[in-house]
């Protein structure tokens, strides 16, 4: 009886060991799991959602051959074969378009002054791989830029940035000798929110007729940018806040683009300014 109790003693703390095993066991798988949960729950800054891009300023483009008002095209082009301009080609009016006129003012023995005028537009969406409106817009106003700078046979040419005009803009001239006559160019390449504003205005004698001006070049290409860029915003204008609480019901077409001549020069005035 004696020597049994060392003997159970014995056999207890045996049988002990596996009950200590499992729970310790227990014990680190718990721990193992609390760490594989961890591990695997996203890190907060993985949850955020991604930066939104800036909204388009601008979801509508003008109408290219109204986009310059009738006074500035009988200033530029006085004698234009078609006064309400030539349109171009487009697949998508809604994204791009554009507009020309030009014409030759035939003074007899004093020979003829040869004009030309044409305005593109190009309008850029906001989108959340692509980037912003205004900066889509920003990256193809450089290379415009850069593709009037490479005119062929182009000399004497002159970048200069110009003020008042859109957000930026910048100024190209050029000599270029064509048809046997010294042509004098000036584009104006220009960007107003989400839109680039694309103008070339050029001119030359003939028959005896002298060269154009320089200046008076450059000033007309200016004129012509300034009633495009104002264009640009009229075409986006509120119908409510654009229409007149006396204004009737219904009204011409010929009342309408007289109102939008009128609305441009008072925006391209305001530029000037």
């Amino acid at each position: 009886m004696h020597r049994s109790a060392p003997r159970l003693t014995r056999i207890l703390a045996c049988a002990a060991v596996p009950v200590m095993l499992v729970v310790a066991g227990c014990s680190s798988n718990s721990d193992g799991e609390k760490d594989k949960a961890s591990s695997s729950s996203p890190a907060p800054d993985a949850t955020k959602s991604e930066a939104k891009v800036a909204a388009a300023k601008f979801a509508a483009l003008p109408d290219p051959c109204k986009s310059i008002t009738a006074k500035t095209v009988k200033s530029l082009v006085p004698a234009a074969k078609d006064k309400t301009g030539t349109p171009g080609k487009s697949s998508d009016t809604a994204a791009r378009g554009s507009c020309s006129w030009n014409g030759l003012d035939d003074n007899g023995v004093k020979g003829s002054q040869y004009r030309w005028l044409d305005v593109g537009f190009t309008r850029f969406a906001s989108d959340q791989a692509l980037g912003s409106g205004a900066d889509r817009a920003g990256e193809d106003l450089t290379k415009q830029i850069t593709k009037a700078k490479a005119a062929e046979g182009a000399k004497k040419l002159v970048t200069t940035p110009v003020s008042a005009i859109g957000d930026q803009a910048t100024l190209i001239t050029y000599d270029l000798a064509k048809t046997g006559e010294d042509f004098k160019y000036a584009t104006i390449v220009a960007r107003t929110g989400n839109v680039v504003v694309t103008l070339t205005y050029n001119g030359a004698g003939y028959a005896g007729s002298k060269t154009p001006a320089a200046e008076k070049i450059t000033t007309g290409a200016k004129m012509g940018a300034k009633n495009a860029v104002a264009a640009v915003a009229a075409a986006n204008e509120s119908p409510k806040a654009s229409a007149s609480p006396k204004s009737p019901a219904k009204s011409s077409g010929k009342t309408t683009d007289k109102a939008t001549d009128k609305a441009t020069d008072k925006a391209t005035d305001k530029a000037a300014d």
